[in-house]
C-alpha cells in the first residue's frame, strides 16, 4: 500500500509569497525598501547611497514593484516610489509557521536530552558505586601483597 507523506512546507508556497521572497533576498531591495516605509522618495532618491546607476536601480525597482512591495506614481518627468508593505503580511505568516515547527522541533530536543541526562546521571551513579567498590578491593589487594613482600602477613 502506498503511503504518502503531507509535506506542509510545501503547501504553503503561492506566487505572490515566491515574489516577495525573492525580492527581500538582495540587501540593496531591502535598504530601499526601509527608505520607501520612512517617506515618499524618487528614484534618483533612491540610487543616491548605492554605488549603481539609475538603471540597474530600476530593475530593482521593477523586482519590488513585481511584488506588490512598491507603488510608482508619475508626476511630470519625476517617478516617486512608496513602499506597499501588505504583501508582508503572507512572509510574516511563514515566518510565525516556520518559527512554531522550530520551537516544537527545539522542545523536543531538549525533553529528549533532559531525560538522556536524566538517565545518564543514574548510569553514573551506579558505576560510580561499582568502581568505588572495585578501587576498594583492589587498594586491599595491593596492601596485600605488599605485606606479604615484607613478610608481615
Amino acid at each position: 500500500m502506498l503511503q504518502y507523506i503531507f509535506n506542509r512546507m510545501v503547501d504553503i508556497s503561492s506566487k505572490s509569497l515566491d515574489a516577495a521572497l525573492h525580492a527581500l533576498s538582495d540587501a540593496t531591495r531591502r535598504a530601499m525598501l526601509v527608505r520607501m516605509a520612512k517617506r515618499e522618495c524618487t528614484v534618483s532618491e533612491l540610487a543616491a547611497p548605492f554605488d549603481m546607476s539609475v538603471a540597474a536601480v530600476s530593475k530593482h525597482l521593477q523586482v519590488l514593484e513585481r511584488a506588490n512591495l512598491l507603488k510608482k506614481v508619475k508626476e511630470g518627468r519625476t517617478i516617486k516610489c512608496s513602499a506597499t508593505l501588505s504583501p508582508l503580511h503572507e512572509v510574516t505568516a511563514l515566518l510565525e509557521q516556520l518559527g512554531q515547527y522550530w520551537q516544537q522541533q527545539l522542545d523536543s530536543l531538549e525533553r529528549f536530552l533532559s531525560n538522556e541526562a536524566v538517565e545518564q546521571g543514574a548510569k553514573n551513579k551506579y558505576s560510580k558505586k561499582r568502581s568505588i567498590a572495585k578501587s576498594g578491593s583492589t587498594t586491599r589487594s595491593i596492601r596485600k601483597k605488599r605485606k606479604s613482600l615484607r613478610g608481615l602477613d
